[in-house]
């Protein structure tokens, strides 16, 4: 493999007659990111990812992976890259094993070698050689996966791995992507989540209408927010609430499941302290609201109903 970053895309562009699905899109995901692809559903997600695999052509704008372009180099540009665009596809009247075996001969002889060791890192060699027909639906998007890292690739392309799971299914789809990354595997993980995005990603790039609003380290991100909301814990509420309608800058006071919240700026915060000391109100917490990335979602892209929609899928 080159130097050359793993995903870089310059000025994508995809029209579809008067619809623009892909709005002059740069992105640039690095060697053992985690990098996290978000926006709304329609927002241009999994459209770009077909045109990075080279299975769509961009209108305008290039796309290299490893430093190759799909559409010059063709397969061989696609050598260490492997995943899955709206879902993996399965013979169902076939064993995932049989499957597996399949897609091996297609490959490279390695490949054949590596079935039982990645069945077992998806949790499938128990089911193996039942059909898919009867696998459920995280079931298929883990033997996507087995499938993807048959070729050992060092870019994993993931679109909405957790897209019609239930909790459980959630939770060990996103257990798994955690051992793939410590495993060195660069990922680039499309989702609608917030959340997954949250708990999964070090970078994302944020996709809003086919235009990418944000993109560079999550934490970054985070960051930008200003805490301004805080919760107290106090031995006597009350008193503490008295206490705060009385402080100068403290305001949106408001007592709920036994806390009490409210706005402030770090002076009127640091004021507050003092003044709880000396009325000798005693408090076990003091915590500031940090910012959550739905929030974040929310103002950078307007926080139209469309949105406020995704944002709601997300908490599990």
């Amino acid at each position: 493999m080159s130097g050359s970053p793993p995903v870089e895309a310059r000025g994508l562009v995809k029209r579809y007659g008067d619809i623009v699905a892909v709005d002059h899109v740069d992105l640039e995901v690095e060697r053992a990111d985690v990098f996290g692809y978000l926006g709304p559903n329609g927002a241009g997600k999994t459209t770009s990812l077909r045109i990075l695999l080279g299975l769509i052509r961009p209108t305008e704008g290039s796309a290299r992976l490893f430093g190759r372009d799909p559409l010059v180099e063709g397969a061989k540009a696609l050598e260490g890259v492997a995943g899955f665009v709206e879902g993996p596809r399965f013979y169902p009247y076939l064993s995932g094993l049989r499957n597996l075996k399949l897609l091996a001969d297609y490959d490279e002889p390695v490949s054949r070698s590596r079935i039982e060791e990645v069945l077992e890192l998806v949790e499938l060699r128990d089911r193996a050689k039942d059909r898919v027909g009867g696998y459920s639906h995280g079931m298929r998007q883990r033997l996507g996966i087995a499938a993807s890292l048959l070729r050992q690739p060092q870019l994993l392309l993931l679109d909405e791995p957790t897209t019609g799971l239930d909790p459980a299914g959630m939770r060990d789809m996103r257990d798994l992507v955690r051992r793939l990354a410590g495993e060195g595997i660069t990922i680039l993980l499309s989702s609608h989540l917030l959340s997954e995005v949250e708990e999964l990603c070090n970078r994302v790039a944020i996709i809003r209408k086919g235009s990418v609003i944000y993109q560079g380290a999550l934490r970054d991100l985070l960051e930008t927010a200003v805490t301004t909301a805080y919760r107290l814990r106090a031995v006597e509420p009350e008193r503490a609430r008295a206490a705060l309608l009385a402080q100068p800058g403290v305001s949106d006071v408001e007592l709920r499941d036994g806390e009490l919240r409210f706005t402030a700026d770090e002076e009127a915060v640091a004021a507050l302290t003092v003044a709880l000391g000396q009325a000798r109100i005693a408090f076990t917490a003091l915590v500031p609201e940090t910012a959550s990335l739905e929030e974040l979602f929310l103002g950078m892209t307007g926080g139209d109903s469309s949105d406020r929609d995704q944002a709601a899928a997300v908490a599990i």
